[in-house]
């Protein structure tokens, strides 16, 4: 799985035909689910998403997880985050999981975190979404379970 956070003032997500979903403070998860990933990957990465200290502390550091700050999480499925650009130049999606493993293993991760006790919006899996972010710093965090271990 590979995983964009942003750290957000705000952000909101639409999708024609929906709601708008909106929140606070917190971060902005775009999420690839790859070929070969598991219910461990969602499992590892929704403990460091609201684990991961990236908001400052009183002294100004970044000390301080999505837990600690009471912040909110916007997750928004992002196949294109299972891009091979190495030849050519039309990005292939093949390392991207099949949709149906894809959208279980989103949801997986979204309900664990949840059971942490962050408040999570969600985009629509499969729906063309248009995501406004108004990034706070801007800190911007890449994190790959591919490069951590299976």
């Amino acid at each position: 799985m590979r995983v964009v956070l942003q750290r957000v003032n705000r952000a909101e997500l639409t999708v024609e035909g929906f709601e708008p979903r909106r929140i606070g403070e917190g971060l902005v998860a775009f999420l690839g689910v790859l070929q070969g990933d598991a219910e461990p990957q969602a499992d590892f990465l929704a403990e460091k998403i609201a684990n991961l200290r990236i908001f400052k502390d009183e002294d100004d550091k970044m000390n301080r997880s999505l837990l600690d700050v009471g912040g909110e999480l916007l997750v928004v499925s992002n196949f294109t985050l299972g891009t091979d650009c190495k030849r050519g130049r039309r990005p292939s999606f093949d390392m991207a999981a099949p949709p149906k493993l894809a959208e279980s293993l989103y949801l997986r991760l979204v309900e664990r975190v949840q059971k942490l006790g962050v408040h999570v919006e969600t985009g629509e899996f499969g729906e063309h979404m248009h995501v406004l972010v108004d990034n706070d710093g801007p800190v911007n965090i890449i994190i790959d379970t591919e490069k951590i271990g299976k």
